[in-house]
């Protein structure tokens, strides 16, 4: 959002912010890009990415980055807060021939100071397995293009495996393979595996085992993100057709689904202990999706252009004393609280400050989201964004499932309003820090529909439950509906800080204990020391 200090404010380029907890400082000294420092010239390219992955060394230093700039694809050691960045000296650096590097994902159960496995997707729809610490390639994935020629938006390892990992394609389609098999010679074959709203999963009919193993075909358009849940066990997708579709990833079923208020949905996260997911798009919204009730529970608005990232901040997550009558449950309730951060992939990234452990006293946990969007003045990360809050120990009586779900359906249309009555009081009291949008007031529904084409819908019940059903065929017809509620059906959550980071959109935003980290399309990787984290560093 535009500071009161009207346009001149919004074009300086901010190095620090202040927040609750400190002072964020941008800090030059550990600033990555092409060796050279020349900004990239973005024009058609992809979207430059960042992976991390921590070596487990005995040096205290075994923090790695990898990030992709058009063409290249470099390699360094992180220095951190305390250390200067050395450009000239990559430990890898590769760069490709007509194609470009699209994402990226390390496998952090395998990553040893000898070795680590790198999976990059590229835009011709090739996948490529590489080492490059020993400097090697060992395999390339779809390399005819006889799966799929589209573009790769997302990879990534599937939790908890050293061999499986899954890919997505701009053609809407996921594919999950296994490093230990061959793709073949020839197209492949599939046979249906399950068909549900919206999606179809298929084998691939071989004699041998070979990839991929599954083919997933999700909404449509191009398939822009994903993320699994912390466990493991539930994958989150959001496409360009603008539907969040949640699945158990084990057993192939939808578990939940929800609609942007228009344009496609470009990314998504889980909260770290799996309760939420928060999406962003075209529609300059940031979406909090309860996973329990499957339903929108809450909206941060006050973005000026597309959503492109979106992320929890663990770090920050507090446990605190709650109200003695909130609190119920066990003690292995909440030591399972305390841990929520630890997924199967050991991440080193995800904690939860714990207090007043020795005791059984209420608490209640607090999150804080941020995001990035594409013109590059969002909140950066760390600053202090909105919280969500929800009872440590106390479950929130359980609402209705969405209606898109396959095993619903509508049944009472006189208990819509008192329905979606309970969905706001229940998402009201899971926010610490939101503004509460007024009932009567349509304004922000006319600000979106100024400048996006969406036709008027009844507002009479029983032509909201019935828009429900025919979701399949004209998905636009869904405002209003627990698929996608209108802006004053639901709380809605305020920018509490908007500082402009860079000239071209922000593509990356990743917490560490000491510091966040931040890219823009430029290539520049910029690193933010976090309040008291930042001393004197050596060169």
């Amino acid at each position: 959002m535009a500071t009161e200090g009207g346009g001149k404010e919004m074009n300086e380029i901010k190095t620090q912010f202040t927040t609750r907890e400190g002072l964020y400082k941008l800090l030059p000294h550990s600033e990555y890009s092409r060796p050279n420092r020349v900004p990239f010239n973005s024009q058609g390219s992809n979207p430059v990415r960042v992976s991390f992955v921590n070596l487990n060394d005995q040096s205290g230093n075994g923090d790695r980055l990898c990030f992709n700039v058009g063409r290249e694809l470099y390699f360094y050691i992180y220095k951190g807060v305390r250390k200067a960045a050395d450009l000239s000296k990559p430990i890898d650096k590769r760069i490709y021939k007509g194609t470009q590097p699209t994402c990226h994902d390390f496998n952090h159960l395998t990553a040893t100071a000898e070795s680590v496995s790198l999976l990059v997707g590229f835009s011709a729809g090739q996948v490529q397995l590489i080492d490059p610490i020993k400097k090697e390639t060992s395999k390339l994935f779809n390399e005819e293009r006889l799966i799929d020629k589209s573009r790769v938006t997302c990879v990534k390892w599937v939790p908890g495996s050293e061999s499986l990992f899954l890919v997505a394609h701009s053609s809407g389609n996921m594919y999950l393979y296994n490093v230990e098999h061959t793709c073949g010679t020839t197209a492949p074959h599939y046979q249906l595996l399950k068909q549900g709203e919206s999606f179809a999963v298929h084998t691939c009919k071989s004699k041998s085992t070979r990839n991929p193993l599954l083919k997933w075909t999700v909404g449509e358009g191009a398939l822009n993100e994903f993320a699994f849940s912390p466990d493991g066990k539930f994958l989150a997708c959001v496409s360009q057709d603008g539907f969040l579709r949640v699945f158990n990833f084990d057993s192939v079923e939808l578990h939940g689904t929800m609609k942007s208020y228009f344009g496609g949905l470009l990314c998504v996260c889980w909260s770290p202990d799996g309760k939420y997911i928060v999406t962003g798009g075209e529609d300059d919204l940031v979406t909090v999706w309860s996973f329990v009730d499957c339903r929108v529970i809450a909206r941060g608005h006050g973005h000026k252009s597309w959503v492109s990232v979106v992320a929890f901040d663990p770090y920050t997550t507090s446990v605190e004393e709650s109200d003695p009558m909130e609190f119920s449950g066990s003690d292995e309730d909440f030591q399972d609280l305390l841990h929520f951060g630890r997924d199967r992939a050991n991440s080193t990234q995800s904690r939860l400050s714990k207090r007043n452990s020795t005791d059984s006293r209420p608490v209640s946990v607090t999150y804080r989201t941020h995001t990035n969007v594409m013109n590059a003045t969002s909140p950066p990360a760390g600053s202090n964004g909105n919280s969500v809050s929800t009872p440590g120990n106390s479950v929130p009586p359980p609402l209705p499932r969405s209606n898109s779900l396959p095993h619903s359906a509508v049944s009472n249309a006189g208990s819509k309003s008192s329905v979606m009555d309970g969905a706001i009081a229940s998402g009201v009291s899971k926010f610490a820090t939101l503004s509460l949008h007024d009932r009567k007031e349509r304004h922000h529904e006319k600000d979106h529909k100024r400048n996006h084409s969406m036709g008027h819908i009844s507002s009479k019940s029983s032509d909201k439950l019935n828009l429900v059903t025919k979701t399949k065929t004209d998905p636009a017809k869904t405002l209003g509906t627990p698929l996608c509620p209108r802006m004053e059906d639901v709380p809605l959550l305020e920018p509490l800080i908007c500082k402009k980071i860079a000239h071209e959109r922000l593509t990356v935003l990743i917490f560490l204990e000491d510091c966040i980290v931040t890219a823009c399309q430029e290539g520049f990787i910029c690193t933010w020391g976090r309040p008291g984290k930042v001393v004197s560093f050596n060169p």
